[in-house]
């Protein structure tokens, strides 16, 4: 308690800053300094200090609203402008100075296919396959503006840092806080700047490709048709825990997709004699595919049956106008290339070719996803089963019985008025997949995720389904690895799959085995570097099932989705060592050994991932990066592009033969701890309080995903345990409370047991080392004073310890009454206990590795002024009148959800509670004597307290919005 008796050091007068700088550097001073008296009082917690020395100056006069106005931007400048050099640093752009990147990657490429015979056709064979797709992925993940987005990116690209300054001064001068309202279009619209970013930096790399074969091969380079990379999206196709996705609103976002392949080949295609036929043909799609997407439904509201069965008209009259699939054009474009004579138009021709050839008539591919729970509703309607499928009990007649439906299962015709009908959601799905593939687009199979796979009757419910509607062969069955219990029963759910001959024969047809690692809810519940490991052991096992199987000429797919933060799996450092934490070289030689070919996928999710893409230059040094990764792979085994590409210049280690594999025994164990302290964390009650009380209130909305329920009383749910939240708001709230725990918890103990040998591993182990350098960034923006400050904000002893030594009297009865409501809610004995856990922890973890970096001064800043805010906030709401309870609110209960940071539903309720406008009804005659009437108003209430708190909670989430960005990411 010693912070709450630090006194100013020198009058008034002269501790009041004249400018925003001013201020800045006092505050930034205060912090550092409280910093260093703590160091020598154990009994100090510097940031609490430094929110008291804030307050008392709001109290004084000396820091006024003007102030934290002026402040701001100076303090948004700073994050912004050092988020876009961790961007620019992140994607390698500085690497790529002088040559373009693309063009040096491909001439390196080409010159390490070895002079023999064949050589043309091992280069063909090796960038033909698609051995990457960038998948734009969604969900409420974003948290940053457009207009800042955008400037971001463009700062990023600047070579010159002069040129950066005005970018990041113009971002500075905007709100850092989401856009207020995010709709699934506006998701759909970011997605498409950034897979046409995308689409064009592929070009690029493609057309280096083609150059240098020129190069080495001038008489036979046009028969090329490279297509290492592809771009892919679920956004506006993911209904995961969503049901406001129409199926019409799916359709419209494939036309547009449709729309915009097809007007980039109108935009590329030369004008020339050789190509009208490609042109007639692409020109009259186009036009069928604008008159169909005319008449279809908007967002927003379910349309009427008119409206739906119009737009199912359209699609079914304009079908072979706007053809479907890509057959036609791809044949135009390979007669036309040998039709002209300059190299230039063969080059722009072929580059289209390769376009088409990889992503058919779509801009980005497609990737729909559902729930497990959805498939085994939409089959229960044909079995007669009871009990549900994931119950041990019930393991073997399930696997019976839809073993035997697939035996029998018959293909039934799929109309429009079926699909209006359909009520199972994922019945519903499947035919809207069977709609798209019939009047879209063909041409590729799609993707056809299934979260929360813990049974192979899942896998086989979902080829039922698509048996039943007639495209099992154009659908990739995936699961989705991500909890817990998915990470260890994955092999069994594959094993019990391919058991059945049907799930077999399947992946024979399509070629392609596809599994979906998550990282969100396996970060959460397990910890990110136990998520690691544990995706790793099921990418072993995996490899290892499909040898016993005999599917070593099935391709292996495998998807990491993940989001751009450490919270959800994204490596921080940079892009190089992200790729390369997600396949790591060992899983990568296993496959080469048996014979699988893998093609990796990658999510870059919201916001943050699309930064990436934000710009041409950012795209393409990001593909430059995915390139050097990938073709590691194929041409690992030849020296000169090996080393380039293997050797990790942290460590100077090579990555072939990392010693943390010849020490299985250390590996286990250390990812055994640290998995069993993060789920004790998970179900530790003081968890749950701490994530819950008023950390969701810190954020704004961040996508269109409906957010949680409100419970019935009104104000948030009160969350008893992580479960009862998504794991982006877990994750985001962690930042900002300034400890992410998610990537640090556990790693203390399990550092601890074997210090010399976990040492070595840092040292020596490519693998481990980069596993640690999460912890190592989780570190630069925790600090257990900052999380120590909002658990004691939530203790009534700390309040009324301070009540205790005021000496204003008015002050002393605001935190007598904030102690008395923090008490009703009884969130402190948990919040201590969670806070001692949480130490121990970060104890053992410093005696291990004392090197951790700690949080920056600005950071701390930025938490101390917050809380500052978050405090005045509640000195306010003490002094709201009392009330008649409204709506089942006492002035009770209202407090209690102030204390939660409900702002928005508390002034909502009080604004009717305690109106500024007069009762309408007065002067006006009834006919009869006139009752009583509330005749006043509140304009009082609402100058001095309504309105400053709406205030003080802007500012609020205005410095969220800051944190994220410190952080490096939302979520």
């Amino acid at each position: 308690m010693h912070d709450l008796k630090m006194a100013d050091a020198a009058p008034d007068a002269e501790r009041r800053p004249g400018n925003a700088e001013g201020l800045e550097q006092e505050l930034l001073r205060l912090i550092e300094e409280s910093r260093e008296q703590a160091a020598e009082d154990p009994f100090r917690n510097p940031v609490l200090a430094v929110t008291l020395a804030i307050t008392r100056r709001f109290d004084r006069g000396e820091i006024g609203e003007d102030d934290l106005d002026a402040l701001f931007p100076r303090l948004r400048a700073q994050s912004l402008g050092a988020r876009a050099e961790r961007l620019r640093a992140y994607v390698g752009l500085d690497r790529d100075a002088g040559a373009a990147p693309d063009t040096r990657m491909a001439a390196r490429l080409v010159a390490a296919v070895p002079e023999r015979q064949g050589a043309f056709e091992t280069f063909r064979d090796l960038v033909s396959r698609t051995g990457f797709a960038v998948v734009f992925t969604a969900h409420p993940t974003f948290g940053m503006p457009r207009a800042i987005a955008a400037l971001i990116a463009e700062a990023a690209s600047e070579a010159d840092a002069a040129a950066r300054t005005p970018l990041v001064a113009r971002a500075a001068g905007l709100s850092t806080r989401p856009d207020p309202k995010i709709s699934l279009d506006d998701e759909f619209d970011q997605a498409c700047v950034a897979a046409n970013h995308g689409r064009t930096a592929l070009d690029a790399f493609n057309a280096a490709l083609l150059d240098a074969a020129r190069a080495r091969w001038p008489d036979r380079w046009t028969e090329l048709v490279p297509k290492p990379f592809a771009i892919a999206s679920w956004v506006g196709c993911d209904t995961d825990g969503r049901t406001d996705i129409g199926w019409w609103d799916t359709l419209r976002y494939r036309l547009e997709s449709k729309r915009m392949q097809l007007d980039r080949v109108m935009r590329h295609l030369p004008q020339l004699p050789a190509t009208k036929v490609v042109r007639d043909l692409t020109g009259n799609a186009l036009a069928a595919v604008n008159r169909q997407l005319a008449v279809a439904p908007r967002l927003g509201t379910k349309p009427s049956l008119e409206a739906v069965h119009r737009f199912a008209l359209a699609l079914i009259i304009e079908r072979e106008r706007a053809q479907t699939d890509s057959s036609a054009i791809l044949a135009g474009l390979a007669g036309a290339v040998g039709g002209v004579e300059s190299e230039a138009d063969k080059r722009s021709i072929a580059l289209l070719r390769s376009g088409i050839a990889t992503h058919g008539l779509s801009n980005a591919l497609p990737h729909f996803r559902l729930n497990a729970s959805q498939i085994h509703n939409a089959v229960r309607r044909v079995t007669d089963l009871e009990g549900e499928p994931t119950d041990a009990a019930q393991r073997r007649s399930h696997l019976a019985t839809i073993h035997a439906l697939l035996n029998d299962v018959q293909a039934v015709d799929v109309d429009f008025g079926a699909l209006a009908a359909e009520r199972a959601s994922a019945a519903r799905l499947m035919m809207t997949i069977t709609q798209i593939l019939k009047h879209v687009d063909g041409t590729h199979p799609v993707r056809f995720l299934i979260a929360e796979t813990e049974t192979g009757y899942t896998l086989l419910a979902a080829l039922w389904l698509a048996r039943h509607y007639g495209i099992a062969d154009k659908v990739e069955i995936t699961p989705l690895f991500e909890t817990a219990s998915a990470l260890e029963q994955g092999v069994r759910v594959l094993d019990d799959a391919l058991r059945n001959p049907h799930w077999r024969a399947y992946l024979k047809r399509i070629g392609r085995l596809t599994v979906q690692f998550g990282y969100s809810d396996s970060g959460r519940y397990v910890g990110q570097l136990a998520a690691s490991f544990w995706i790793e052991r099921l990418r072993l096992r995996i490899t290892e099932l499909m040898v016993q199987n005999d599917l070593t000429g099935v391709e292996l797919a495998i998807f990491d989705t993940h989001g751009e933060s450490i919270g959800r799996g994204a490596h921080p450092t940079s892009l190089r060592d992200r790729l390369a934490y997600l396949a790591p070289e060992d899983a990568r030689r296993r496959n080469r050994a048996a014979g699988i070919r893998v093609r990796l996928e990658s999510s870059f999710q919201g916001s943050d991932g699309y930064l990436m893409f934000g710009t041409l230059p950012l795209a393409q040094a990001t593909v430059e990066r995915i390139a050097e990764h990938v073709f590691a792979l194929d041409v690992a085994d030849d020296d000169s592009f090996a080393d380039y590409v293997l050797s990790d210049p942290a460590s100077g280690a090579d990555e072939t033969d990392d010693p943390i594999y010849a020490e299985p025994d250390f590996a286990a164990e250390f990812f055994t701890v640290v998995r069993q302290d993060m789920e004790a964390l998970v179900d530790d009650p003081g968890y749950a309080a701490l994530l819950g009380t008023f950390g969701p209130s810190l954020l704004d909305r961040t996508g269109s995903r409906p957010v949680a329920r409100q419970t019935d009383g009104g104000g948030p749910t009160m969350i008893t345990h992580p479960r009862q939240m998504r794991a982006i708001p877990n994750n985001a709230i962690l930042q900002q409370l300034g400890f992410l725990a998610n990537s640090l918890h556990g790693v203390g103990r399990a550092a601890g047991r074997t210090p010399d040998l976990f040492r070595d591993m840092r040292r020596d182990s490519v693998r481990f080392s980069r596993a640690f350098r999460l912890a190592q960034h989780a570190s630069n923006v925790s600090d257990l004073d900052v999380l120590r400050a909002y658990i004691d904000t939530l203790d009534p002893a700390v309040w009324l310890e301070r009540a205790r030594r005021t000496q204003r009297d008015s002050r002393r009865e605001e935190l007598v009454v904030i102690a008395n409501a923090l008490d009703r809610l009884r969130l402190a004995p948990d919040l201590r206990h969670l806070f001692g856990r949480l130490t121990c922890d970060w104890l053992s973890l410093r005696a291990a590795a004392p090197d951790l970096g700690r949080m920056s001064v600005r950071l701390t800043l930025l938490h101390a002024i917050r809380l500052a805010l978050i405090h005045r906030i509640w000195f306010l709401a003490v002094h709201i009148p009392g009330f008649r309870p409204q709506s089942g609110v006492s002035r009770e209960a209202l407090i209690e959800r102030f204390l939660r940071l409900d702002i928005d539903g508390c002034l909502t309720l009080l604004e009717d509670i305690f109106p500024v406008t007069p009762d309408p009804t007065l002067g006006l005659n009834f006919g009869e004597p006139a009752g009583p009437r509330d005749v006043g108003t509140y304009e009082a209430e609402h100058r001095t307290l309504f309105e400053p708190i709406r205030r003080s909670f802007l500012r609020v989430r205005e410095i969220s919005g800051m944190i994220q960005h410190e952080v490096g990411a939302f979520g």
